[in-house]
């Protein structure tokens, strides 16, 4: 088992709201391999009687459980995330099952992201993840136990880090195509180029207050699924910050015309 790759893997619960919950997967993922445990915004206890009483042998996991107040702050130092979905959404990125998708998580520092247990993750919460995951389920009964689905989505992790998932679930064209271009950006990185392009696009007047947060989610859906490298980021980047120099410019001097005024299509 590769268990450098695992060590790398961030669980994240999003607002988890039962201290039992929270101890199974702490059990089941140091039974599989896992240390990184974070909680965004606990509605629970980690250290509570019934959260250690589940964990059993995994208190430390519990007890060494990041706590931060938001999920971009949970994704610090990742270069991939993939959100778990039981629900089908209007998503441009097609929902994957976790067999064929996970493996692509020990290639670099990622994020494996789960929600609440009663309405699982927002749709903004989603924008911050490249990829999504849907465990396959019965239609009579589709909603899993947010520990049950932890614990199916950390056995095909072990599962790929042993090398046992079938050749046909990684195919490798695929695998090739992602990362032949070279190291991901990482989320943060990302994050701050999302940031700034809102803020540019609200600038030259292309969103509106009312329409920025359906319009970024779209921006940040094509820009998720390109895999983008630290070296892109910083290109698009150096593109917004020439952009709002020339504004800063047309602010100086109202009278003359905008640099690109002129251009006709």
């Amino acid at each position: 088992m590769d268990v450098t790759a695992l060590a790398r893997i961030k669980i994240i619960l999003v607002e988890p709201a039962g201290a039992l919950n929270v101890g199974a997967i702490a059990r089941v993922m140091k039974n599989l391999g896992l240390s990184q445990l974070v909680l965004v915004n606990p509605r629970c206890d980690r250290a509570s009687g019934e959260a250690r009483q589940m964990a059993v042998h995994a208190a430390d996991l519990l007890e060494a459980a990041e706590v931060v107040n938001s999920l971009p702050e949970a994704l610090k130092g990742c270069q991939r995330a993939i959100a778990t979905t039981a629900r089908a959404r209007a998503l441009e990125t097609p929902l994957e099952a976790p067999r064929s998708t996970l493996g692509w998580l020990l290639e670099a520092p990622s994020a494996l992201i789960f929600g609440r247990e009663d309405r699982g993750l927002t749709n903004e919460e989603l924008n911050y993840a490249q990829r999504f995951v849907r465990i396959p389920s019965s239609e009579a009964y589709p909603s899993l136990n947010l520990a049950q689905s932890v614990a199916i989505c950390c056995y095909e992790l072990s599962q790929s880090a042993r090398g046992e998932a079938s050749e046909s679930a990684n195919p490798p064209m695929k695998k090739k195509s992602i990362s032949s271009l070279g190291e991901t950006a990482s989320l943060e990185n990302l994050e701050r180029y999302y940031q700034q392009l809102e803020s540019v696009l609200l600038k030259i007047g292309y969103l509106y207050p009312h329409t920025v947060a359906s319009r970024m989610e779209k921006f940040r859906r094509l820009y998720n699924r390109t895999y983008l490298t630290d070296n892109e980021v910083a290109m698009l980047r150096g593109v917004l910050s020439q952009v709002e120099w020339a504004i800063a410019q047309q602010e100086r001097s109202p009278s003359e015309s905008f640099p690109f005024s002129e251009e006709k299509s």
